[in-house]
């Protein structure tokens, strides 16, 4: 499976982006989705999450109640949703797919066993 994510920026703190991940290769229906995040200096991070039917949500503490995750598995694309965005948002951000049904944590980078290529956010204050 190959995962494609996109939609990053430059954007003043406050404002929004919606990233999209999509993925090629594999049955989408079937994989629990992960968001993770880099920021130099620090450990990725965990962001969110959505389980394969999308009828579950997982999100970091930081940013409950400012993203949201979705998903169209009839596009097989995940999305992120992130609004009034702050300057500590910055890092680059990867989806996660897990390919094989590891019954580890939703927020446990170990769960995930493809990932995109990143796209960078940055949020000026």
């Amino acid at each position: 499976v190959q995962l494609a994510d996109f939609g990053g920026g430059l954007v003043q703190a406050g404002g929004s982006l919606r990233l999209s991940c999509v993925a090629s290769g594999g049955i989408f229906s079937s994989y629990d989705m992960g968001w993770f995040r880099h920021a130099p200096g620090k450990f990725r991070e965990f962001v969110a999450a959505i389980t394969r039917s999308g009828d579950r949500t997982y999100f970091e503490d930081s940013v409950k109640g400012r993203f949201t995750i979705s998903r169209d598995n009839t596009m097989n694309t995940v999305y992120l949703q992130m609004n009034d965005l702050k300057p500590e948002d910055t890092a680059v951000y990867y989806c996660a797919a897990d390919l094989g049904g590891r019954p580890l944590a939703y927020g446990d980078d170990e769960k995930y066993d493809s990932w995109g290529q990143g796209t960078q956010v940055t949020v000026s204050s």
